[in-house]
């Protein structure tokens, strides 16, 4: 576990940055300057980019990470990474192709509850397109387990240039129309200059022999779009299907709740880009005794950090609530189920890399297809009957089912599980704190409150979690970091 918490611990550190940067937008900068309309059109235009990326990518960020160790001469190698470059061309350009002819009719749909959207497909396009082919260079140099400056790149860079693009458009120096331009820049740029990146570390070398194994790959590229979209659809179907149910600026509501929520996941994205490679190692090299090792200190490190940031959020939320615009206080039951749903995400540590570097990829497809037609069946029924309630609470429910069926079907195939007793003592530990804190406040102002709440929180959790050595990995950190010993 040595490299993934060298790596995890930095990029936790640059996620976290991200976040804050992220959070200053979403609560601050967009609510206050930009229209409700237009910030929920800016939530569209990126989850629905977010939803087409994994399909424009050809699933190539993830089979660069499965069959990279597998190939053990450089000519081999170079074939198979140039294959990996030029791959996702085989999906963009016919999606480009039925965009351009079917404009009207993609357009019609779309546009039943919410005009303003039609003026923008070509916006999703091109930040999907940058958005994968960004992934694909990531993935890039994540074989070669450096994933600090990629995770910089992908956590962020972009939310500095939002930030940019906000203070422009807030002192008139951009107009509306421009910042939206402005936001498909900075994706495109962080895309060229992440390619940079992965060729400074590894160049190119353009190969087109015979690759070994071709079907294998091609047939696990093609399986692997369906799951990759479906875990992505699963996260960002609500706010796509919300505008044609309900007016845009309440999706901006939604964002913002779910943003919040979002936060929980920063361990998981920081830890899955170092656990990605070597899960796939120790799979190539069938050394159960490891994985099993991964798995179960994965989960329960995500589970003791992601645990703490869910106290953060569910225990500040009416004071955090209370220093945004009012109109988007309707979200408070949106962050509590969608945090509920972040934190089981990372009760799973590594699952994820386990079934998708594994020879049992095609069952994520299976129960990804289930589960992303159960998820837009539920957020149909719920969202005309709850709003932005509804659509969360599909969401939740989804991913519940969802990552109940993978971690059965890996304890099935594999014998492991990610749970120890461990476990269970963080659990009470997380239901403890609730009880004691969630109607305790400060008598001062929202962000004094935020401030000390968040201190005294901070020292019971991580005090208990040290004493009670729930963690070997956790208090080596403490030790190491704080001095403890």
């Amino acid at each position: 576990m040595g490299i993934v918490i060298n790596q995890s611990f930095k990029n936790t550190i640059t996620t976290y940055l991200g976040f804050g940067l992220g959070a200053i937008n979403t609560l601050f900068l967009y609510t206050e300057f930009m229209s409700d309309t237009y910030y929920g059109l800016v939530a569209y235009i990126l989850s629905t980019a977010n939803i087409m990326m994994p399909l424009m990518a050809f699933g190539v960020h993830n089979t660069i990470i499965k069959f990279y160790s597998t190939f053990k001469t450089k000519n081999a190698l170079n074939s198979f990474l140039t294959l990996m470059l030029f791959l996702p061309l085989a999906l963009t350009i016919p999606i480009g192709l039925i965009g351009y002819l079917g404009y009207d009719t993609i357009v019609s749909w779309l546009t039943q509850k919410n005009s303003i959207v039609g003026n923008y497909l070509w916006y999703i396009f091109i930040t999907a397109l940058a958005m994968a082919y960004f992934e694909v260079f990531f993935a890039w140099v994540k074989v070669q387990m450096k994933t600090v400056f990629g995770n910089f790149m992908k956590e962020v860079f972009h939310r500095v240039g939002v930030m940019v693009l906000l203070f422009a458009l807030y002192l008139e120096w951009l107009t509306v129309e421009q910042f939206l331009i402005g936001l498909v820049g900075v994706y495109v740029l962080r895309m060229l200059l992440m390619l940079i990146n992965a060729f400074y570390v590894r160049l190119p070398v353009f190969r087109f022999n015979k690759i070994d194994k071709l079907s294998s790959i091609l047939k696990y590229s093609s399986l692997i779009i369906v799951a990759g979209s479906i875990a992505t659809m699963i996260l960002d179907i609500d706010k796509f299907m919300l505008n044609n149910y309900i007016e845009i600026e309440k999706v901006a509501y939604y964002s913002v709740a779910v943003f919040i929520a979002t936060v929980i996941a920063v361990p998981q994205r920081a830890m899955h880009q170092i656990m990605m490679p070597l899960t796939a190692k120790f799979i190539n090299d069938n050394n159960r005794e490891e994985l099993n090792d991964l798995y179960e200190r994965s989960s329960l490190t995500l589970y003791i950090i992601s645990g703490f940031i869910f106290l953060l959020i569910v225990l500040n939320i009416n004071q955090l609530y209370a220093i945004i615009p009012e109109e988007f206080s309707g979200g408070i039951t949106v962050v509590f189920l969608i945090s509920i749903a972040k934190l089981y995400d990372n009760l799973l540590g590594n699952n994820n890399a386990i079934l998708f570097n594994s020879d049992y990829y095609r069952m994520v497809l299976v129960f990804g297809v289930v589960l992303a037609i159960s998820a837009v069946i539920l957020n149909i029924v719920l969202i005309p009957l709850y709003g932005i309630d509804g659509s969360a609470l599909a969401t939740l429910i989804a991913v519940l089912l969802y990552n109940t069926i993978k971690i059965i079907f890996v304890k099935k195939t594999f014998n492991m599980l990610p749970f120890t007793k461990q476990t269970l003592k963080i659990s009470i530990l997380l239901v403890v704190c609730v009880l004691v804190f969630y109607f305790w406040e400060f008598p001062f102002n929202a962000y004094l409150n935020i401030v000390l709440k968040s201190i005294t929180i901070g020292i019971v959790y991580a005090l208990l979690i040290y004493k009670l050595n729930i963690s070997e990995d956790i208090n080596e950190m403490f030790e190491r970091y704080l001095k403890l010993k």
